[in-house]
């Protein structure tokens, strides 16, 4: 029996939660994954895993285990990489995830840059702004926007993100402009910006210099994609705050005015997370730092 490789499959199979996603995680068959797991226990005598016809349970020694197991193949896998030969390429699948947003103005527009730097990457990126299982859906990392409440991710700072307050032309014509932050909590209606993670409708903050404030507010309609709340707010249904970088066709073309300009919104960070199970490798790595340099010369705030 490869017992380091019996490790990693015991460990993928309590990080996806059951055989089949294990499987198609590593890309082996299912019956490969049972057996693997069979000949660890049968090699420590012991029962790591309690299964059932729904789930996969583990019980205290593989929990045990698991933790030993995990970090024996961290350090494994940290070793190999830092004596691999630094000439050659970072290759392989990369999937991430991200807001559309960023994927269809800041990122997508430079990909043939990481291309030609890395060329035997193969990216696969998901896009939306939903909750995800970076274990179960085999996701590398991905990029976020705001403070992060998943305590299990680990998060690196890339760049920081503000926010202008517009509205379209034909919500004005309806309801007027707010004056001060508190009229979008009373005389006027918002396009909610629902939080996946949260479950609820984020806060809008607000500051002039002098004072600040934070209200709640008054929707609609609300949605969970930056590009559906950003279209939302074109089609007149309320007040929002979006990124610069998304808008500066609309504002150029009058399909969005800028309201309530000295009040300025909270710049939020934007991370590139990933899971503290998952070893970071090389093409983890490099595709980080060129998002950094990427964002940090993309003038994000600038209409």
């Amino acid at each position: 029996m490869d017992q380091l490789a019996a490790m990693r499959v015991f460990a993928r199979v309590v990080e996806t939660g059951n055989f089949t996603r294990a499987a198609n995680a590593l890309n082996i068959p299912k019956t490969t994954v049972t057996n693997m797991v069979q000949g660890l226990e049968a090699h420590l005598r012991t029962t790591l895993l309690n299964r059932t016809t729904r789930r996969v349970m583990v019980t205290t020694d593989g929990a045990l285990y698991y933790e030993r197991a995990t970090q024996i193949l961290s350090e494994i896998d940290e070793l190999d990489s830092s004596l691999s030969n630094a000439n050659v390429q970072p290759s392989g699948r990369l999937r991430v995830e991200m807001a559309g947003v960023f994927a269809d103005e800041i990122i997508i527009p430079n990909l043939c840059d990481f291309h030609e730097r890395f060329p035997l990457i193969r990216l696969d990126i998901g896009v939306g702004d939903r909750l995800v299982d970076y274990i179960a859906e085999n996701v590398d990392c991905a990029l976020r926007v705001g403070n992060l409440r998943d305590q299990s991710l680990i998060a690196r700072k890339v760049s920081e993100l503000d926010f202008i307050t517009c509205a379209s032309p034909g919500y004005i014509e309806r309801f007027g402009i707010p004056q001060q932050p508190e009229d979008l909590e009373i005389d006027h209606y918002c396009v909610g910006y629902l939080n996946a993670s949260a479950g609820q409708v984020m806060s809008m903050a607000f500051d002039n210099g002098i004072r600040s404030t934070e209200i709640t507010p008054r929707y609609i309609v609300s949605a969970n994609d930056a590009r559906t709340y950003q279209n939302a707010i074109l089609a007149g249904m309320g007040v929002g705050q979006l990124v610069p970088f998304s808008i500066r066709k609309e504002i150029k073309e009058g399909k969005l005015v800028q309201i309530l300009p000295e009040w300025k919104s909270e710049a939020m960070p934007i991370y590139i997370v990933y899971p503290q199970t998952r070893h970071v490798t090389n093409k983890v790595r490099v595709f980080v730092d060129w998002v950094a340099k990427l964002l940090n010369r993309s003038a994000l705030g600038s209409l």
